[in-house]
């Protein structure tokens, strides 16, 4: 008979492993949660986060007069999604399945564990194009009180309480290098011990090996997390439809998110699918303080920024800020250049730029009230501010050829084409020339207009319309984005229960997966494309399916 060191093993101590554990705790299970870096990285990315969740007909919606509904929200994901192909079984059930748990208890079972969200819903992914097509047709994105260290707190809480009564044990500086049987299950993880490492949460820590472990356990769940901070990874599965690979990529994730372990599982007997499936940012600047190696922070924008390619020219409708992440970055891919450029000016930036980040949103992070309502009622938030004045991505000047001096000298960095004052300037007053009245045949300017009918933008979100070259709305601000690498969206196949299904259709004894490293759920629950505020839901809900039902099969 087969002795076990534990019930269930967990890879992987991000969100997604972290409510996997919990359920296991809560089932009564004895469970090992593993992970490659040191204890003070616990809670992986969702850390890091914005703390955004999906979440549909919810009472913060209402109250700000959303109409939402469960039918509206699954045509926005499968519009999204554009499930096209046979591996996309799974992906398409797991996508009503979480559209039917964002609608229904996901609010309530975290508000049961003490989680709490800001009361302005935020628009993220507004799409552009027809009912059916991409985005979202409401506002749906709520944010954390907290942001990712708020969502993070009661699965580590629950986990520290399992520590406690016996039934967890933490073994972190372990690194998985295999999956194997003796027993007909995949029921042994063995790897690496790394020496001990007390680097801050998401440094570069030593990868010295000081031994090795082997444990057997009845189950496994692989939470792993994705490709992001492994660049020759994303490289390799960069997909055709998007032309060749940027030379130049940030990293919106540290360096350890390598996804060395789907590649493990796989070669366990695991179908991994959607693998060319992948979502990054087009509107990422360099970190002027950075944490891990290329350090990249994402820009939430408004809808104002003139948003122009690297020649000069605006990018074609509907591809303004916040409308379209993949649409945009298939057209900068086709361009030649691997950035872009905003140009805007103060107002709209103190009224529209937020930063992504927990560590870049420390009113909301540190759950101050005060501190919300003075970033409500500065010129610019500091840290926006912060990068205005030491962000190697900005250009801040009082008068236009200023700036396009700026810019160029920029653009001579990275290789690319010089902007031509003359141009930049015809292109800035047909715009303005635009906002003088209230009929426009510039779709920017209607969709600014249109923003600001829903009280959450109007409020805090979107400037007021006005002329980008108003000298009283100055100085003029330009902004070199950059393609920042974020989440692969394919993953470790598996069924509604989370168990990892082989390539043909049959489940990998023993192995389950969830989060990231089962693209959300399913291999895929994104199809190509997020509508956003859904990966660390996805985390949640996968990793809550994962932990439950490996607990009903061991014992």
């Amino acid at each position: 008979m087969t002795s076990y060191d534990a019930d269930v093993i967990v890879i992987g101590a991000g969100l997604a492993g972290l409510a996997a554990v919990a359920e296991l705790v809560d089932a009564g299970r004895k469970v090992i949660l593993l992970d490659q870096e040191p204890e003070q990285s616990i809670g992986g990315q969702a850390h890091w986060s914005f703390g955004g969740l999906f979440f549909v007909d919810s009472p913060e919606q209402r109250r700000l007069r959303i109409k939402d509904s469960h039918a509206l929200a699954l045509q926005d994901w499968m519009g999204t999604a554009g499930f096209d192909r046979a591996e996309d079984h799974w992906p398409r059930k797991w996508a009503e399945a979480y559209v039917d748990f964002a609608a229904g208890e996901k609010r309530s079972w975290l508000r049961a564990q003490g989680v709490r969200f800001f009361p302005v819903v935020g628009w993220a992914e507004r799409g552009g194009y027809d009912a059916n097509g991409h985005g979202n047709s409401v506002p749906r994105f709520h944010i954390t009180w907290g942001t990712g260290p708020g969502l993070v707190a009661p699965f580590e809480r629950r986990v520290r309480e399992g520590v406690a009564r016996g039934l967890v044990q933490l073994k972190f500086r372990h690194r998985v290098t295999g999956l194997s049987r003796s027993a007909g299950a995949v029921d042994t993880v063995s790897g690496e011990i790394l020496e001990p490492s007390t680097i801050e949460r998401g440094q570069g820590g030593s990868r010295t090996v000081t031994g090795s472990f082997e444990l057997k356990a009845q189950a496994v769940i692989v939470t792993s997390g994705g490709i992001g901070g492994n660049h020759d990874l994303v490289r390799a599965n960069w997909p055709e439809r998007l032309g060749t690979p940027p030379e130049k990529m940030l990293s919106g994730v540290p360096a350890h998110v390598d996804g060395l372990m789907l590649g493990i599982t796989e070669g366990a007997g695991a179908h991994l699918i959607n693998r060319d499936r992948m979502w990054h940012y087009t509107e990422g600047i360099e970190n002027w303080n950075p944490i891990w190696d290329k350090h990249g922070i994402r820009i939430l924008p408004g809808p104002s920024s003139l948003w122009l390619d690297a020649r000069g020219e605006r990018l074609p409708v509907p591809l303004f800020p916040g409308f379209d992440t993949l649409g945009t970055l298939d057209h900068i891919m086709k361009t030649g250049y691997g950035y872009t450029w905003f140009v805007l000016n103060q107002r709209i930036i103190g009224k529209e730029f937020t930063l992504s980040g927990s560590e870049q949103n420390p009113d909301l992070t540190g759950k101050s009230v005060r501190g919300v309502l003075d970033r409500a009622r500065a010129d610019v938030p500091a840290p926006v501010k912060a990068f205005m004045d030491n962000g190697a991505d900005f250009v801040v000047e009082k008068d236009l050829p200023a700036l396009v001096r700026g810019m160029n000298a920029l653009a001579e960095k990275s290789g690319g084409p010089l902007i031509e004052e003359a141009d930049l300037r015809r292109t800035l007053v047909a715009r303005d020339r635009e906002i003088a009245n209230p009929f426009t045949k510039d779709l920017q300017v209607t969709a600014i207009r249109g923003t600001r009918k829903f009280l959450g933008d109007r409020l805090i979100r979107t400037a007021a319309p006005h002329r980008i070259l108003d000298p009283k709305a100055g100085p003029l601000v330009a902004v070199r984005l950059n393609i920042l690498t974020r989440k692969s969206l394919g993953g470790l196949e598996t069924d509604l229960s989370s168990r990892v299904l082989t390539e043909g259709g049959e489940p990998l004894p023993g192995v389950y997966a969830a989060g990231e490293a089962a693209g959300f759920g399913g291999g895929g629950v994104h199809g190509y494309r997020s509508l956003e505020g859904t990966f660390l839901g996805g985390c949640l809900f996968s990793g809550r399916t994962a932990g439950r039902a490996a607990a009903a099969a061991t014992g």
